[in-house]
């Protein structure tokens, strides 16, 4: 019996460690800039910001859509504040996350400012 509980708190303790792990050590960061053009908090025990960017690189062209999640409410009423005006998301990709409770997307945005034209 002792062994088997020996064996339970290793195996929590390594999934509590990967958990740590995978939401502080970021694979990539960087920055995305266009048009924030939905974004709603979603989730049915963990709540999430979860969102998309149009990117337009040329007046005209088809835009393409980055996915992200935000985690930080402030971040979240920044993004709120300049829906319909252009902006860069600073974001962090972490990947091989073990449930979707943390977002449904490998892209956390940390910071956001407004682009002027």
């Amino acid at each position: 019996m002792r062994g088997f509980l020996v064996f339970v708190g290793v195996v929590l303790l390594a999934a509590v460690g990967w958990v740590w792990l995978t939401l502080t050590w970021s694979y990539s960061e960087g920055e995305r800039a266009g048009y924030v053009q939905k974004f709603s908090r979603k989730g049915w025990l963990c709540k999430t910001w979860e969102g998309q960017l149009a990117m337009v690189s040329l007046p005209g062209a088809l835009a393409e859509v980055f996915p992200f999640t935000v985690r930080d409410e402030a971040v979240a009423a920044r993004i709120n504040q300049n829906l319909g005006e252009r902006v860069s998301l600073h974001y962090e990709e972490h990947v091989r996350l073990p449930t979707s409770c943390f977002g449904d997307t490998s892209y956390y945005v940390t910071g956001v400012k407004r682009v002027e034209p």
